[in-house]
């Protein structure tokens, strides 16, 4: 693959490349970033994590003007967690430019923080099509500037129910904007879109999906599905695992249903507020969680490291859907399982998807050695506003509590919160040692989440 340095970017841009060890283009980005930077409307398919973000992201980029402090792009996504995972990508890449502004618009937080920071202005805005639409028709920015619309993971916001908020989003922009559109599937209804919203849009697919070569799918006849969980878990040594379900309520009940018989599990769905579906996902990647009971919401948009499975608890009803679960698992290179469990109801709608797999008889097992759960959650009343850093909160865990920096986990940091990982074994004794004690001089609130 072609180097980045081939590209006729801004030398602050290529200075991010170098910084962040991006060297060689994945196929995607090969094929993609010429059209993009020479101002084209391009349509892509390509598969989660072929690093599609960094292709948008540059062309995004590459036309800001700093100087210039008003909307020049709008980047919509299905979900605010995606929109999150593309807001940092970008500020990352824009770290050597200095002072591009990114501001995430996004459903589920309250809005008069949104309309505090627009009155500030900024240059790339990333939210999802509903919280954007609604700021747009209270003239809460100006898309006068607007050069760039990116829909990124657009078949999803199609299923979603997005298509008459995108198209209504699209009235306000500029005619002679570039529109790029990033999918990795393409439904019939993405053709609205395409047809009418694009102009003469150049269509390139990668061939190389990145992480379907490394995803082992496995599926296995079983009426009785809770207790199966339990056999799968042993059976192939998961550590960690999302489970997908096919509704809200369903995902409710087997959550409770496993912690019942002792399996430490939190959900994620759309239905829960948005600060209790941060509080899941950031367990979830800081292993005081070890499964996490989803729907399609976290089917695109949460990127975990080293998910060693994803277990389909019911039948996905499109094979887009399917594809978009087993996608969580086998990233960055690695090797994963995609497990569906398949009742005798299921069989004929499991066929209809056309995986090259036929279920199979779950192996029975009498050795169930209890998941464990690594790690315990401290949130803080306290975060980047306050100037609270990591290194703060690691210095209060060594010389307070006794704990050694490699005992810490994963340090996560919104606006004015801070969450920290530690060993669920000590994490009792740890708190009543911290809950009191001060950080950088400062007594924060603190509590231990479950």
């Amino acid at each position: 693959m072609p180097s980045f340095d081939t590209l006729p970017l801004k030398k602050p841009l290529k200075e991010a490349l170098k910084r962040l060890e991006y060297t060689k283009m994945t196929p995607i980005q090969a094929s993609s970033l010429p059209i993009i930077l020479e101002n084209k409307d391009c349509i892509a398919q390509a598969a989660t994590g072929s690093g599609k973000t960094l292709s948008f992201g540059l062309g995004v980029l590459e036309r800001i003007n700093p100087k210039s402090f008003g909307v020049q792009s709008l980047i919509l996504c299905p979900t605010r967690e995606l929109a999150e995972q593309v807001a940092k990508v970008i500020r990352s890449l824009a770290s050597e430019i200095g002072n591009i502004k990114v501001l995430t618009l996004c459903g589920g937080v309250p809005m008069r923080g949104q309309l505090h920071s627009l009155k500030h202005g900024a240059h790339i805005v990333v939210g999802t099509p509903g919280r954007v639409l609604k700021l747009l028709q209270m003239d809460a920015f100006d898309p006068a500037q607007i050069q760039t619309v990116v829909l990124d993971e657009a078949d999803q916001m199609i299923d979603m129910g997005f298509i008459e908020d995108i198209t209504s989003i699209f009235g306000f922009t500029p005619t002679d904007r570039q529109t790029l559109l990033f999918s990795a599937t393409f439904p019939d209804s993405i053709q609205v879109i395409t047809s009418e919203l694009m102009r003469n849009p150049i269509q390139l697919t990668s061939n190389t999906p990145i992480s379907k070569p490394k995803i082992e799918e496995i599926a296995y006849l079983c009426n009785k599905k809770l207790p199966a969980i339990a056999q799968i878990l042993h059976l192939h040594a998961i550590s960690n695992t999302i489970i997908f379900c096919n509704t809200k309520i369903d995902a409710n009940a087997l959550c409770e249903d496993l912690n019942q018989l002792g399996i430490h599990a939190l959900t994620l769905h759309g239905d829960m507020e948005q600060f209790d579906r941060n509080e899941a996902i950031i367990q979830f990647r800081n292993l005081s969680a070890p499964i996490l009971v989803a729907t399609d919401v976290a089917g695109r948009g949460i990127d975990i490291e080293d998910l060693d499975a994803i277990i389909n608890y019911e039948v996905p009803i499109q094979n887009e859907r399917y594809t978009h679960r087993i996608g969580r698992t086998g990233r960055a290179g690695k090797n994963g399982i995609a497990i569906t469990l398949v009742n005798s109801y299921q069989y004929d709608r499991f066929m209809e998807l056309n995986r090259s797999i036929t279920p199979q008889e779950l192996p029975e097992t009498d050795d169930f050695s209890a998941l464990e759960t690594l790690m315990r959650t401290i949130c803080i009343d306290a975060g980047k506003k306050e100037k609270l850093r990591p290194g703060d909160i690691v210095g209060a865990l060594i010389h307070e509590c006794g704990l050694s920096k490699e005992e810490i986990g994963k340090i996560d940091q919104f606006d004015h919160l801070s969450y920290v990982a530690v060993p669920r074994a000590k994490a009792e004794n740890i708190y009543q040692k911290f809950v009191k004690r001060p950080i950088k001089g400062k007594t924060f609130r603190k509590w231990l989440l479950n």
